[in-house]
């Protein structure tokens, strides 16, 4: 079933692709097509429409971007593999679904690395984050930018999740990465893997116990309406991605690869703006839909990660990358 799933919205992509089909685009202009998980006014869907109106503006209206939101065309998983074959053109995604494709990747989203929010926006926005981004062009996709994606904590069915003992035992939804895996095993959970679209129901049905992420998603996705003790763990930064699919990206002339990339820029600020205002209404709207927000221990969490760090950092590479984060 879910292969079937998978080809009907690749079939849905070529078509939507089709503009691209014999080469460049015309001089007539080209739609890039866009997709993302969340809602309609999320601010990482805010934030591409904000790039593709700059980039349209700047090519007088030869070059224009759709936005799909609310997972039309799939996961990010879907979307991911969609774009590095050309049938969508640009997608946000979290690091987590690229772990396995470009290991650069997997430290961003490593627990406890970035020791704040400005900490991880100076990596990101800098030669690291550059570096990191040059690892997806072997596998089709060319970074944009980076978004923010805010403070991940776990929020749980029953009791909240305040200290390692207390998390001992739990299922624990994780996006689909090995990494993320690893760090709940070092938790004391028990990780399962699972698309962003079946957690509400999974933890509705107590397929898991509990999930973790930020307060926008928390809110947007109505996990608080099934899961309603947060406990602020924020156990990661991890960022997001703007990428673009390299066929596309290849069949732009010069000069217009260049304003994308430039909006692309331009939109973090905005971005970002949108999202610690959401991150504040988000709290204060899931705590009046009755979810309860705990401060967690993070020191105790913070000292178990060592064994995900010694499976996941092994060669010089990755090494060298986290200690240029740590010093940055």
């Amino acid at each position: 079933m879910e292969s079937i799933t998978i080809r009907r919205r690749l079939m849905l992509g070529a078509a939507l692709a089709a503009p691209w089909i014999g080469g460049r685009a015309s001089a007539q202009g080209v739609t890039l097509r866009a997709a993302d998980i969340h809602p309609d006014g999320y601010p990482t869907i805010e934030g591409v429409k904000y790039m593709g109106k700059l980039i349209e503006e700047r090519t007088g209206g030869r070059i224009r971007t759709q936005m799909f939101h609310s997972r039309q065309l799939g996961d990010e998983k879907d979307t991911l593999e969609q774009t590095r074959f050309g049938v969508i053109d640009i997608t946000r995604v979290n690091t987590a679904p690229l772990n396995n494709l470009v290991p650069e990747t997997l430290v961003a989203g490593l627990p406890f690395l970035f020791r704040d929010t400005a900490h991880m926006q100076k990596v990101m926005d800098g030669p690291i984050g550059e570096d990191i981004g040059k690892g997806t062009l072997p596998h089709g996709l060319v970074t944009l930018c980076y978004y923010d994606a805010g403070a991940r904590s776990f929020y749980t069915r029953g009791r909240p999740a305040r200290t390692p003992d207390e998390m001992k035992g739990l299922k624990i939804r994780v996006q689909q990465s090995d990494m993320w895996v690893a760090m709940m095993r070092a938790f004391g959970a028990n990780a399962t893997p699972l698309p962003y679209g079946e957690v509400y129901s999974a933890l509705q049905t107590g397929v898991v116990d509990g999930a973790e992420n930020n307060f926008p998603s928390y809110l947007t996705a109505r996990h608080f309406e099934v899961a309603k003790q947060y406990a602020r763990t924020e156990h990661s930064l991890t960022p997001e991605i703007v990428a673009m699919s390299k066929r596309s990206f290849d069949r732009i002339a010069k000069p217009d690869q260049e304003i994308i990339r430039q909006a692309a820029k331009e939109s973090v600020p905005h971005m970002r703006t949108l999202w610690v205002k959401m991150e504040e209404d988000a709290r204060k709207q899931v705590e009046a839909g009755g979810a309860t927000v705990v401060e967690a221990d993070k020191p105790a969490f913070a000292k178990l990660i060592q064994p995900v760090y010694d499976q996941f950092v092994r060669d010089a590479k990755l090494k060298a990358l986290v200690d240029r984060i740590r010093a940055a």
